[in-house]
């Protein structure tokens, strides 16, 4: 039977009668009142935007089996990025979560965690990879059906002239990594009750990126990760009094390095 796409004309009735279709994973133009940024990204997808000063990015694991990988970079200068270790060293804490802070590799705050009902991150571990991949699920490549954190974060830096020098550590939300009293990894990854959510706050202008893909230590032998909702809303520039500013002497001087950034 021909197909009724197999023609222009026919291919452009057929995409002007998609106009209109939601599904599940995409995202949402224009936002919710009162969002900036509204999204679902499917198991395997990924998502990245600009986003300002104050915004308040909300991710939610909507079914309990996502796993979102973040990279962050400062919007004007991108060769400073996010920096897990110095994030683990400077807080004296690998563990993430409420009140703590994701710091560049200048020393400056790029997030904060204002709120978080999960308590399974994942600071140690990183991205997986194609070749990872193809040794859990026989195919791991970017155009195939199981495709890894690595490889997302590749399409999405392109769309802002980054490539692979480009792809840093990255800190995983949504599931656990913890090291046992005998140095062990010890993996948390699920899948967990639906509904979990994770709220950040950017401190600078920012290029965030996220790939949901499963989690490098996860030992499923099938390609399991669920959908990771997205949505941000504008919000305030972080205040002088903010109690998670001011919880540490480190915070605190991360935080004069952010705003010492800013004054100019």
């Amino acid at each position: 039977m021909t197909n009724s796409t197999a023609d222009p004309y026919g291919a452009q009735a057929h995409a002007r009668a998609m106009a209109g279709t939601l599904v599940e994973t995409m995202p949402i133009l224009p936002p919710s009142p009162g969002l900036l940024w509204e999204e679902t990204v499917a198991g395997g997808g990924y998502s990245s935007r600009r986003i300002h000063r104050g915004t308040l990015v909300t991710l939610t694991d909507v079914a309990g089996d996502a796993c979102a990988s973040l990279l962050l970079f400062n919007n004007e200068c991108p060769v400073e990025r996010l920096n897990v270790a110095d994030t683990v060293k400077v807080q004296w804490n690998a563990y993430l979560g409420a009140g703590k802070l994701l710091l560049s590799d200048m020393g400056r705050v790029m997030m904060s965690i204002v709120a978080d009902d999960a308590a399974t991150h994942d600071g140690f571990c990183g991205a997986s990879n194609a070749a990872l991949h193809a040794k859990k699920y026989g195919q791991g490549g970017h155009y195939g059906p199981h495709p890894s954190a690595r490889d997302r974060f590749l399409v999405a830096l392109a769309k802002y002239g980054l490539g692979r020098k480009d792809v840093h550590p990255c800190v995983n939300l949504f599931k656990g990594v913890k090291i046992d009293e005998d140095g062990a990894t010890v993996p948390e990854i699920g899948p967990f009750s639906p509904g979990r959510a994770v709220t950040l706050r950017a401190e600078m202008d920012l290029i965030l990126v996220l790939a949901n893909t499963p989690h490098v230590l996860d030992k499923r032998a099938t390609y399991s990760v669920t959908p990771l909702k997205i949505t941000a809303k504008a919000g305030p520039v972080t205040l002088a009094d903010d109690a998670i500013r001011n919880a540490t002497p480190e915070g605190q001087r991360a935080f004069l390095n952010t705003e010492d950034y800013y004054r100019r």
